[in-house]
């Protein structure tokens, strides 16, 4: 989004505000142009070796957001039937999506099998299923624990020794005697540290632990290292220098190649760095609140449209669109959910009035993939700028939308 000589904002020369008296708020837009340029930022990091990107789609599941990636030459991670489903309706095939389960049924492994997908592989149990379903015919990736802590909070670190995701290294004698007894095909390695990750240390760390147990698995044709890279949340942020984790990693893969025999093929699996940059939320403010301990900015959504900040204690940068030259005042901007949906406190804004649109930056990924009903309240409609095009890509819900599943007895 970007500030005009005007004192206003607009995102690819459209003006947002506009876009709110148009299709309403709360709104979010995502900018096409931010997604197409953090692929690219990827690319070139990873440019002098044979790299794919697998798109985590949870992050952001929009058709319209998944049919961009596809243009791109981006392809799919996916965690569920449903997102898979999602994946083919925006063009994918089956053998362009990956399949990373975290415990569950195993049918729906069997459905994702079935419709040309490859697995990550996330527990002995299932590598156990597996091998008794399909011996050698069908390839499946392992996913790997590598006991080690990174990212920037507990509750998003995914590769530590606590966490539910993955086999453990130190399980790897039993993975290496149930990969033997069923002679499944094993055509990779998967890893996903975290999120939030800015240092290329636990990277470098936990690719020495994958190069090394691969080196066990002879068939390999794909290392999988996640995501977790370290976008920008405000001004001046410290973020994943992408050009140094690339040439470090990829001096790393290069000799592994060399070790191991040939060249295989690296993925990654970013989420939020591709697409967390490139969205809104807005809001319209409702009350402004002068209390003697605070002063509160009530806006017109809550933690059922954006409830990061509330379970991870992120922090979304706040613009205020309607006044941005403004006198800076602090003030708590808050939900209007009836429980503590608090976004920001003591934020320093331009002064907010009844009416004022603000903006929640970063807010791309894990936004409306995360909102819910709750109180009855509606999810909001979605806007993609590609292009200079603003284009509706997700209609506002109604109430006939919340009562459709009910059954009226």
């Amino acid at each position: 989004m970007q500030l005009t000589d005007q004192n206003s904002y607009t995102i690819q020369g459209i003006d947002p505000i506009q876009l709110i008296n148009q299709y309403g708020s709360p709104l979010y837009v995502y900018d096409g142009g931010t997604i197409r340029r953090k692929v690219s930022e990827l690319q070139h990091a990873f440019a002098g070796i044979n790299m794919k990107i697998k798109y985590a789609c949870k992050a952001n599941t929009n058709l319209s957001i998944l049919r961009l990636m596809r243009e791109i030459g981006v392809e799919l991670d996916v965690v569920s039937p449903g997102e898979l489903e999602m994946g083919k309706i925006a063009g994918y095939t089956g053998t362009q999506i990956t399949f990373t389960p975290s415990g569950v049924p195993f049918e729906e492994v069997r459905s994702a099998v079935e419709s040309g997908a490859v697995v990550n592989v996330d527990s002995l149990p299932l590598l156990e299923w597996f091998g008794q379903t399909y011996g050698n015919t069908k390839p499946c990736l392992i996913r790997i624990k590598p006991n080690v802590a990174a990212g920037g909070n507990v509750k998003i670190m995914t590769a530590h020794a606590d966490s539910k995701f993955g086999i453990s290294v130190l399980l790897l004698d039993q993975i290496l005697e149930v990969v033997k007894k069923y002679d499944i095909k094993i055509i990779g390695l998967h890893q996903h540290t975290g999120s939030d990750i800015k240092d290329a240390e636990p990277f470098l760390q936990v690719a020495d632990i994958i190069f090394e147990t691969a080196k066990h698995f002879p068939d390999l044709e794909i290392i999988d290292l996640g995501g977790g890279f370290k976008v920008s949340y405000l001004p001046g942020d410290t973020i994943t220098d992408m050009d140094l984790l690339g040439t470090k990693i990829s001096e790393r893969f290069k000799v592994f190649c060399e070790e191991y025999g040939r060249e295989l093929q690296l993925w990654f699996e970013p989420g939020k760095f591709l697409v967390s940059e490139s969205g809104f939320l807005l809001v319209k403010t409702t009350v402004v609140k002068e209390d003697p301990a605070r002063n509160f900015v009530h806006v017109d959504s809550g933690l059922n449209h954006l409830i990061r900040p509330m379970m991870y204690g992120s922090y979304h940068h706040i613009l205020n669109l309607s006044n941005p030259a403004g006198a800076v005042k602090p003030y708590n901007v808050v939900g209007y959910i009836c429980e503590t949906d608090t976004f920001a406190t003591d934020r320093e804004l331009p002064e907010v009035k009844p009416g004022d649109i603000l903006a929640f930056l970063n807010a791309g990924a894990y936004g409306l993939t995360m909102s819910s009903n709750y109180n009855a309240r509606l999810r909001p409609a979605e806007i993609l700028i590609d292009n200079g095009q603003a284009t509706l890509v997700r209609r506002r819900e109604t109430l006939e939308d919340l009562l459709l599943t009910q059954m009226d007895l």
